[in-house]
């Protein structure tokens, strides 16, 4: 069975979603005969590269939030990720365009190192002090993934290297109707839309695995307060209350 999982870098709910998954899949009685497969999809499609600040400062201006109630919302959903053991800065971190990560992400999985390079993406982007957006902290965190650092330069220097992957992820996203991320497409069959609790992906896993012949796409799972998503508009939503980031 395969699991695609539509995602971007920029986005919380995914980072806090695959540590879901990822432990909803280990309860799961056949995950060892499961597929997983990251897909691209850009919160900010069309970004400049170049313009890279705070992600304080982005939400404090594209919705007219105090730096007060700014810390308030990181801080709720820094208390989400580190209840599932993962590192969380809810200040300091920068916010940017995702496309070359998404770009090296389609090489580094051409190179059989597609996990590492995610995972150490998110992890520089929200738990360390290194803004991922900068090229030169990209290529560190793709050496560290195992990834060749003269073949990474080559990727970025060249506009269109892998840029038809990411592209055709996020057409097909659309085609989905995925507007918010992470989306979880279980076989074909199922959808889960959220960073929903790791009890809900096992489920999902289960009901996909007893009904493989089924021909649509069915979305599962809860809704609310546990359906945390970002969407294209950059806004997160924030669990157990109203606001958004």
């Amino acid at each position: 069975m395969r699991v695609e999982i539509w995602s971007d870098i920029a986005c919380p709910w995914c980072y806090v979603g695959k540590a879901r998954f990822e432990k909803g899949l280990a309860a799961f009685a056949h995950g060892d005969e499961v597929e997983v497969v990251h897909r691209s999809f850009e919160l900010d499609p069309g970004r400049d590269k170049a313009d890279i600040v705070p992600v304080a400062e982005m939400l404090a201006t594209r919705y007219g939030r105090t730096p007060e109630e700014v810390l308030a919302i990181e801080e709720t959903i820094a208390a989400s990720a580190r209840s599932e053991g993962l590192d969380y800065r809810a200040e300091g971190r920068d916010s940017g365009s995702t496309f070359d990560i998404h770009r090296v992400l389609h090489y580094a999985t051409s190179q059989g190192r597609g996990e590492e390079m995610l995972n150490g993406a998110y992890r520089a982007n929200f738990a360390e002090e290194r803004s991922v957006f900068a090229e030169e902290t990209l290529v560190a965190v793709a050496v560290e993934a195992g990834l060749d650092e003269v073949e990474v330069r080559k990727v970025l220097a060249d506009p269109v290297a892998y840029a038809d992957d990411v592209r055709a992820d996020e057409r097909e996203a659309a085609e989905l109707g995925a507007n918010a991320v992470p989306f979880f497409v279980l076989d074909r069959k199922y959808g889960v839309s959220g960073g929903q609790p790791a009890e809900v992906f096992t489920q999902a896993l289960e009901q996909a695995w007893e009904a493989r012949t089924l021909p649509q796409i069915t979305t599962v799972g809860g809704s609310g307060h546990d359906a945390a998503v970002c969407d294209t508009d950059g806004s997160c939503a924030i669990p157990h209350a109203g606001a958004h980031t």
